[in-house]
């Protein structure tokens, strides 16, 4: 990094860090990083998973200034500590997204971890540089889920970096994944934007073929929107690894909705991102995880497989709709779609992890 270039940086970064200690008329006041993803207009929504609450910040022009595109960045994690003054163990991504005008890609970025941590948006363009984005003028709104759970250490981590797991815009309704301190904790929200309000959402439960029951407490962890036979439906995925099919039209606020299970994906594994992409005139779902590689997951049975009901038989570990393996794209830890040839991702190797565009399998 040239030296002019440096300066700027560390102003903008200078910018950025003040969002964890600005007032409330300043800019959006972040605790947390989480999911994200680009609603209208150069609005992106955000994620603050501790303090539970949904940013819509109005980027646009902030976005504007780079290269179009996204150009690959070897040593990510390597190139943001040494911007950020740390170390690349500190460094933690929480999401990718790429934005729909300028084909920038915004990063959810932590700063180290715990209580101390400090949460930045980070832009790569066109070129292959970094930016932090300032956010202390930024135009926004915000809204707070109002039954997320309680910030507790627990046996299996605290529950409330669950409370936002995964988001989606589509037609002015923003879809958020989640937990929540209800009976059916597992949560999915239709909120519409300009934000008037966040009702408690609709309670999930879905039968685990691999467990052989049904459950309500494990969230879903990645979802996309999918039109099947002209209905939208939610297809989300869930720790060892349940994919299941959701009707929109059934979560409303207060409902307690029985998902469809149309797969199990093999059990030690917990889903991380998923796109939906077009090649040869048909479509398919793309999913990373955390120990099973990136699948390939032809999407014409999502309709018509048959609900997994039954416990899947020990020592069997899949069924329902098929996947393949793309061995190619190994490591993969975040995903989106750069454009209709195209994905962005995030993946890991023993040297760090790195950013690349790569061919849709």
């Amino acid at each position: 990094m040239n030296p002019s270039r440096r300066m700027k940086f560390r102003a903008t970064l200078a910018l950025a860090l003040m969002t964890a200690t600005a007032t409330a008329e300043v800019g959006p006041t972040l605790t947390s990083t989480g999911p994200l993803t680009f609603g209208p207009d150069g609005v992106v929504f955000v994620a603050d998973t501790m303090a539970a609450t949904i940013y819509a910040m109005e980027i646009g022009e902030l976005m504007k200034g780079g290269q179009p595109g996204t150009a690959d960045v070897p040593g990510l994690d390597a190139k943001l500590a040494a911007m950020l003054g740390t170390e690349a163990s500190e460094i933690l991504i929480a999401d990718i997204a790429v934005d729909p005008t300028t084909r920038n890609t915004l990063i959810s970025v932590s700063r180290g971890r715990g209580e101390g941590a400090q949460p930045i948006l980070m832009r790569v363009d066109g070129a292959g540089e970094i930016e932090a984005l300032a956010l202390d003028a930024v135009k926004f709104t915000q809204a707070s889920l109002p039954n997320a759970p309680d910030s507790v250490e627990g046996r299996r981590g605290n529950p409330r970096n669950d409370s936002v797991t995964d988001m989606a815009f589509v037609e002015g309704k923003l879809f958020i994944a989640g937990l929540s301190n209800e009976e059916f904790a597992s949560t999915l929200r239709s909120v519409a934007y300009p934000f008037r309000g966040v009702g408690p959402g609709a309670g999930i439960e879905i039968y685990h073929g691999a467990h052989g029951a049904l459950e309500t407490h494990s969230p879903v962890y990645t979802f996309v929107p999918y039109k099947i036979d002209n209905e939208d439906h939610l297809i989300a995925g869930y720790l060892c690894t349940p994919l299941v099919r959701l009707p929109v039209k059934d979560l409303t606020a207060g409902a307690k909705v029985r998902g469809v299970t149309i797969a199990e994906l093999g059990n030690g594994n917990r889903p991380i991102d998923m796109i939906v992409y077009k090649k040869d005139g048909k479509d398919f779902l793309l999913m990373s995880n955390t120990s099973r590689g990136v699948m390939k997951i032809p999407t014409a049975e999502f309709g018509t497989q048959t609900p997994i009901t039954e416990r899947v038989p020990r020592g069997q570990t899949l069924a329902g709709v098929p996947y393949e393996t793309v061995e190619a794209l190994a490591g993969v830890e975040q995903l989106d779609r750069l454009d209709d040839a195209r994905a962005i991702v995030i993946a890991r190797d023993a040297s760090g992890l790195h950013l690349k565009a790569v061919d849709l399998p």
